[in-house]
């Protein structure tokens, strides 16, 4: 089942045209999304003007070449391993449901552009990134929902309980899940059930990229420039006007070590 191509066998009965263009559809519901939370919460605003106060706030000029090292660091180090949160499980799940999300979709558009339609030939090795994309996304994103959730572990509340912040990971995780099931009971020739996963991964496909505006999908493209901006700051000397840090020993008793930090 891992070797095969869902999308080459459904074509039998959905034109790769539609489904190239369901694709191109989610791509456009990103980017609008995107853009209207951009505007009414003036994300793209905040960023500018902080940007101009850490200017103006300055204690040395970087050079271009600095400039492209502290950029290059932030994205392979900072948000390529989730570096803020630390070593242990949360950020373990973290990179496990980032990066098996980054392979199924973009294997999802290979498979589908490629390799699905009269005449395309079979590329098992793609079919086989798009099933472990799937399955690190489940891996990561339910570890996460059911046992490492900040807001469960630190104020007790039970791992069903759900915000609108938790549409994008929900979504995220029925997607997948789905995924799995309908190229499984496709593979296996139960076609009742096959139908029945490939309506409710369209359905999911729909709320995920759909949901932009509403989740936390868009934090994707702001974290990267976020963190850019934070360690350009600290390069520079301005610091986001926050003071540096103080050169004075640790004093916070033994209270600290009664219990390892685990919450956050």
């Amino acid at each position: 089942m891992i070797s095969n191509n869902p999308f080459s066998i459904l074509s039998e009965t959905v034109s790769p045209i539609v489904m190239q263009g369901f694709i191109l559809v989610m791509v456009i519901l990103i980017v609008s999304g995107t853009i209207i939370q951009m505007i009414i919460h003036k994300n793209i605003t905040y960023f500018f003007n902080n940007a101009k106060k850490a200017k103006q706030s300055a204690t040395r000029e970087i050079s271009a070449t600095e400039k492209i090292s502290i950029i290059s660091k932030t994205l392979v180090y900072d948000i390529g391993t989730t570096s803020e949160l630390g070593f242990g499980k949360r950020r373990l799940a973290h990179v496990l449901g980032m990066y098996g999300t980054i392979l199924f979709w973009v294997s999802s558009i290979v498979l589908v552009f490629s390799y699905t339609g009269v005449e395309k030939i079979l590329s098992p090795i793609w079919s086989i990134l798009w099933h472990v994309g799937a399955i690190l996304t489940c891996i990561g994103g339910y570890w996460f929902w059911l046992f490492l959730r900040v807001d469960v572990s630190a104020e007790a509340h039970p791992w069903y309980r759900i915000i609108k912040a938790d549409l994008f990971v929900l979504a995220l995780l029925a997607c997948s899940t789905f995924g799995l099931a309908w190229s499984y009971t496709q593979y296996n020739g139960l076609e009742t059930l096959s139908f029945i996963f490939l309506t409710l991964f369209v359905l999911s496909n729909l709320v995920l990229f759909g949901g932009v505006y509403w989740s936390k999908f868009a934090h994707m493209f702001y974290k990267p420039g976020a963190a850019i901006q934070k360690n350009l700051a600290e390069a520079d000397g301005s610091r986001d006007n926050l003071p540096a840090p103080a050169d004075a020993p640790r004093q916070f008793g033994l209270g600290i070590q009664r219990e390892q930090p685990k919450h956050y």
